[in-house]
């Protein structure tokens, strides 16, 4: 059999995680594959006997794409495989084969304060053409799922394939043992209302104003941060800026050590359709304060986490003193089970059953 892999999005934040992490254990099994995408990005999987890349950029979601590819050549290679998987939910138009896409989550018609009514129509446009266009849809949890058959419908088959951890913070993990916690809370995220980043502000300057000495790590574009629509800016500024740190664009080398060198990840999300931040975090061994929402309440049912009420500042906060203060351990390991719980394996395995049976 001979897979189509879109691998456009490879470098992009979350879509590119997911599609880096199963890519080596789709290209590990018995079919050929194409990969489209930049080349100079993919190269690095041309060790691999049975896959074909071949140079393609048209941005995802433009206007070229929903005409589809119109280098006739790439349309030609496409239609002569067996199936096109595509990681997200832009569909290029005229694919004849089956098509197999992930919708990881479903959120702008959830939380429509995102974007313009505009944009939500032109969001749904593309969620509905998957949902049409698809074989099979995969998602990563069952809250994702509940939200596209409340959107979407419920006739096609949803699977849930879950991400998992990434290899890079598996060979961290083995390489760097024994690293000493520092005075650190660390955010990993965006701008985005929907990131909760502002309630996370709110309770660390309380938490800071209380006397306590620590520092809050953000990681993240620093653009985005100070820019954006939600100013971040403005909320430290009756605080010492050196209790707030924005790192900006960092590599995923340095940015693991943030996350081993804390305390304690804080995930104040409102809305997510997985969030992995908190699971890569108590796999490095660190400890994960988050916020109480459905789907973290499905995802992490299992694992030791602290949860505080969402969008609740001050139960955050209280929350901050309980584990950095009143219980301060730096003593946490991740159980074997739990930490094979979820794996980019296991997801790659769903996916190539579902989409070869």
């Amino acid at each position: 059999m001979t897979i189509v892999v879109d691998c456009r999005m490879l470098n992009a934040s979350g879509i590119g995680v997911y599609l880096r992490g199963i890519l080596p254990y789709l290209l590990n099994s018995n079919n050929n594959f194409i990969l489209i995408g930049d080349y100079n990005k993919l190269n690095f999987y041309d060790n691999y006997s049975n896959i074909i890349i071949y140079n393609y950029n048209t941005k995802p979601f433009s206007i070229k794409e929903i005409l589809f590819f119109t280098d006739s050549k790439i349309k030609k290679i496409i239609n002569s495989a067996n199936i096109f998987f595509t990681p997200f939910y832009n569909i290029p138009g005229g694919i004849k084969i089956p098509v197999y896409s992930i919708i990881h989550d479903i959120i702008f018609p959830d939380i429509p304060e995102l974007t313009s009514k505009l944009g939500i129509f032109l969001r749904m446009l593309f969620f509905k053409n998957a949902y049409k266009k698809s074989t099979k849809i995969f998602t990563v949890s069952e809250f994702s799922k509940s939200r596209i058959i409340y959107h979407l419908g419920s006739k096609k088959p949803i699977i849930i394939a879950s991400p998992g951890i990434q290899e890079s913070i598996i060979n961290f993990n083995n390489i760097t043992k024994n690293i000493t916690k520092q005075k650190k809370i660390v955010f990993i995220g965006n701008i985005k209302k929907h990131k909760g980043l502002d309630y996370l502000i709110d309770a660390f300057i309380s938490f800071i104003n209380e006397g306590y000495d620590y520092k809050l790590i953000l990681i993240g574009s620093k653009d985005s941060f100070i820019r954006g629509k939600f100013n971040i800016s403005e909320k430290i500024k009756s605080i010492n800026i050196d209790s707030i740190e924005f790192t900006g664009f960092i590599s995923d080398k340095e940015m693991l050590k943030h996350l081993s060198e804390a305390e304690l990840l804080v995930q104040p999300s409102l809305y997510e359709g997985f969030g992995i931040p908190p699971l890569e975090a108590m796999f490095l061994g660190t400890k994960a304060l988050i916020s109480d929402i459905p789907v973290f309440k499905e995802i992490y049912q299992d694992f030791p986490v602290t949860y505080f009420k969402s969008k609740d500042s001050n139960d955050l906060k209280d929350k901050l003193v309980q584990i950095l203060i009143e219980n301060k351990s730096n003593l946490f390991t991740l159980s074997k089970e739990l930490q094979n719980k979820y794996s980019f394996k296991n997801t790659a395995d769903i996916i190539l059953k579902n989409i070869t049976e």
